[in-house]
Order: C-alpha cells, then sequence, then structure tokens
C-alpha cells in the first residue's frame, strides 16, 4: 500500500459493507479490495451490473440481511445510507457494540486528511461531471483518486485510488446514513466545490428547496479561504446559497455576468462542439446539460493549471458514463437507450439531448417511477410535461407503493391522462412485461426507446432487445 497517506496506514485489515450493493458503496468496496483489504457485504438489492463487477473483484456477497453475515473477526462495519433501524444485521451490530462508521466518514477518516479533494454537487449531472473532471486528469497524467456513483467509460470503475495528490469526489446531497442526517457531502473536506444546480429534491428527507439550500450553504461555509467554488451562473438557487461563502467563487454558464461562458454551442448528431476560455471543445454527447456539465469540469480544471489544449484533448475522448444515454443496442432497426433519469427535468433534459442527437425519429419514453421523491406526488404536475418532450409515454407502476402513505402518493394513472390531454399518446402498465407487449406492436423501424430508472426496472431493456 502507498505510504503517501499517514490515515490509510492506520486502517484496519478487514471492511464489511451492509449495503454493498450501492453505486458508491460497491465502489468504495472494490478500491478498498483493489488496496488489499479483505472485504465483505450484504445486500437484499442483489444485481448486474454492480453485483458481477464485485463478484469479478473477489469480494463475497451475502444476498440478505442476518446476524451471521457479520464476520467474526474485528472489522470495519461501513453502514450504507438505506440500511434502516429493525434490519437484523444491524441490529445484531448495535447490540455487540460493533465499530461502525457510514461511506463518508469511512472516506475521510482513512483517505481524505492529506488530499487535495474536489467535491462535485448539484441535483443533476454530478455523476457525468465528476466522470469527465477524473478523466481530464488522470489523460493530464495528474494520477487522481475518485469517487464517482457511476460506472464511467473511460475509468476502470467507480472508486480508484491513485498516487496523485487529488481525490475527485461525486457530493451526494443526500442523508449520510440512520445515525446521520446531515449531506453526505459535509464529509468531503473539500477544497474545491461544483455546484452544478439546486432544485427540490429527496422529499424523503427535505421539506422543501430551502432545507436543501441550507445544506449547500453548509458545504460552502467548510471550503478553506484558498480553495474556490465553481457555480453555475443561470441558476438563481444555486447562486443564492454561495452568496457568503468565505472562499472565491467562478461563475459558469450562458449568462453575460458568467465569469467563465459558454459560447457558440453548434449540434453535430451524436456530438456537439461549444467555446469556453477561448478554447473550442468537442463533446460526444448531446444536450445543453451536457454542455453546462463538461464546462463545469473544465473550469475546474483549468483553475488547476492543466493546458486548456489537454483539456480538450480529454473531453473529446470522454465516452460517458454507464446508465446516461447509454444506447444498450438495436432491435428490429429500434434503439435501446438506458437513463438514469428520475426528475423531471433530468428527464425533460435528457429527451430534448436526444431530439438532437435524433432528430427525425419517434422518440418512446418509458418511467419507472422508483425513487423516494417520483414515488410521491411532488412532482405529480411537473411529470406530465417533462415526459410530454417524447412521441409517446409508458408509465409503469410506482415502486414499493405500500411504503409511501396513501395520500403522499404519485398518480400515474393521471399523469398519463395529463399527458393524453397535451396530445401525446400515453399509457399506463403496471410492469416491464405489460409495457413491452403493448408497446411490441407500436414500434416503427427508425424508432428510439429511452428507459428511465434508477434500478433494474424489471429487465426491461433485455426484454425489448428480445422481441423478433
Amino acid at each position: 500500500m502507498s505510504s503517501s497517506s499517514l490515515s490509510v496506514q492506520a486502517a484496519p485489515k478487514a471492511f464489511h459493507f451492509l449495503g454493498i450493493c450501492g453505486t458508491a458503496m460497491g465502489a468504495v468496496a472494490a478500491m478498498l479490495r483493489d488496496q488489499g483489504y479483505t472485504v465483505t457485504g450484504s445486500d437484499e438489492h442483489v444485481y448486474p451490473p454492480m453485483s458481477t463487477f464485485l463478484e469479478e473483484k473477489g469480494i463475497a456477497i451475502q444476498s440478505g440481511y442476518r446476524p451471521e453475515n457479520l464476520p467474526a473477526e474485528d472489522v470495519i462495519l461501513v453502514v450504507g445510507n438505506t440500511i434502516k433501524r429493525g434490519n437484523p444485521e444491524l441490529e445484531a451490530a448495535l447490540e455487540a457494540k460493533r465499530f461502525y462508521l457510514s461511506l463518508p466518514e469511512t472516506m475521510k477518516t482513512y483517505f481524505l486528511r492529506s488530499t487535495h479533494n474536489l467535491v462535485v454537487t448539484g441535483t443533476h449531472g454530478k455523476t457525468t461531471t465528476t466522470s469527465l473532471l477524473a478523466w481530464i486528469f488522470e489523460y493530464a497524467g495528474k494520477k487522481p483518486s475518485y469517487l464517482i456513483g457511476g460506472l464511467p467509460k473511460n475509468l476502470p470503475q467507480g472508486c480508484t485510488r491513485q498516487d496523485g495528490r487529488h481525490w475527485i469526489i461525486e457530493g451526494d446531497e443526500y442523508d449520510t446514513a440512520f445515525f446521520d442526517k446531515r449531506s453526505k457531502f459535509l464529509h468531503y473536506l473539500p477544497e474545491l466545490v461544483i455546484i452544478n444546480n439546486l432544485e427540490f429534491d429527496h422529499a424523503d428527507i427535505f421539506d422543501n428547496l430551502a432545507a436543501i439550500q441550507k445544506s449547500f450553504s453548509h458545504l460552502v461555509r467548510i471550503v478553506p479561504r484558498n480553495g474556490m467554488v465553481l457555480v453555475n451562473a443561470d441558476d438563481a438557487n444555486a447562486l443564492a446559497v454561495v452568496k457568503e461563502s468565505p472562499a472565491p467563487i467562478l461563475e459558469v454558464g450562458f449568462s453575460e455576468n458568467a465569469a467563465v461562458r459558454i459560447h457558440d454551442v453548434r449540434p453535430h448528431g451524436q456530438s456537439q462542439s461549444f467555446r469556453l476560455l477561448d478554447t473550442e471543445f468537442t463533446l460526444n454527447m448531446s444536450g445543453l446539460f451536457n454542455v453546462r456539465n463538461a464546462s463545469m469540469a473544465i473550469a475546474a480544471a483549468h483553475f488547476y493549471q492543466i493546458p486548456l489544449a489537454t483539456i480538450a484533448e480529454a473531453v473529446a475522448k470522454f465516452q460517458g458514463v454507464k446508465r446516461r444515454q447509454e444506447i444498450r443496442g438495436q432491435v428490429r432497426g429500434v434503439t435501446v437507450i438506458d437513463d438514469f433519469g428520475h426528475h423531471p427535468t433530468a428527464m425533460r433534459e435528457t429527451l430534448l439531448g436526444l431530439r438532437q442527437q435524433f432528430p427525425k425519429q419517434r422518440l418512446w419514453a418509458l418511467f419507472e417511477p422508483r425513487s423516494n421523491t417520483t414515488r410521491r406526488a411532488v412532482f405529480q404536475k411537473d411529470l406530465p410535461s417533462a415526459l410530454s418532450v417524447a412521441d409517446g409515454v409508458f408509465v409503469a407502476e410506482v415502486a414499493a407503493l405500500e411504503q409511501i402513505p396513501a395520500a403522499e402518493r404519485l398518480h400515474p394513472e393521471q399523469v398519463v391522462a395529463d399527458i393524453q390531454a397535451g396530445g401525446v399518446p400515453a399509457f399506463y402498465e403496471r410492469d416491464a412485461d405489460a409495457i413491452v407487449a403493448r408497446l411490441n406492436p407500436l414500434l416503427k423501424e427508425g424508432d428510439v426507446i429511452v428507459v428511465f430508472s434508477n434500478g433494474g426496472f424489471g429487465g426491461i431493456h433485455q426484454k425489448l432487445l428480445a422481441l423478433a
């Protein structure tokens, strides 16, 4: 193991993860295994790609939570933020007074205290921006460490520790653990913070937009005076939280007031070009939101004195992230695309980007209400307008409906009715099998299907690609 970090040398030899198949949890578990630690874990949601990725790393995963899953030897228990009181494995750990940490605490304690940390935040675009920023540093030979809540195509995995002095981290505003309700990003000791955008989300833990803004303002307060805060110049909600920043602020965006202004965006089918910092960049992703994401990464890399010519080469070679506008395949001339989108703004922007990429083709949107916010009625009125950007829409049954109080539930049938009222064909079907059966006879050669879900959606991608 590297001797560059005193805190890493003090780490124990073994870790056990409760909730190991979470994207960030699995990524950190794999990084620890690569560093030579013994790693085990358990989860009730064991499915590819994370399950196969961890198995390939030689990490033993127990399906389901049981007291006997806990290793007998003295290990650090890493408790994911989906783990709640009543979980039998957690309860056994508490009764035995086993030592446990949250995932962000684990990172802070053993890895981040002696490094220079860049934290990427915002309601949308965190994963893509973090992946591109890490790739630029990697391409420039900086040997960065990184923690990304997804699987970037240019990098071997979502979390890697290297010998460079930088950690590039996707900073989630969601709560840390059952015992720590602060946002995860408050643990990451940032020197530089990116705030991509800011909207209401996570209705299960935040009461309103003001509560989210308060958490972001706490993050800004812990940036040192010799650090930097990059903020979206076009987002009033984001600008509001940086007003009292002790660190310098750099505004990035399309606004005339932006210190780093985006110019001359030109679409080229599956790619687009734009100018920033008197330099032309080509990005192999569609949509204005991805230009914003890329511009934040470019501005941050430029702050760390990576040459603009090197940054431009890296951006041109960036291949994106799995489950972000990812083409999964074609069948009968129909293209199937997977996207992690689950917030109305993210889905609308993705659909607009795909309109740019496939301008003359019919676009179908298939949506599974699965996140803690979209299962609730918070976006009852926003979802129809977002999904109506498509030429046809399917909405599935709300996942785990019994977990949501009846008065708070999203009504997908009403979402569909509102879309239909706007003149766009829309259908409510219970599950993946019913959607595929209803959609199949409607498909024509050249159609494009985008599947929106932050879960497996009943294997709908494979079922679509298996159509004869």
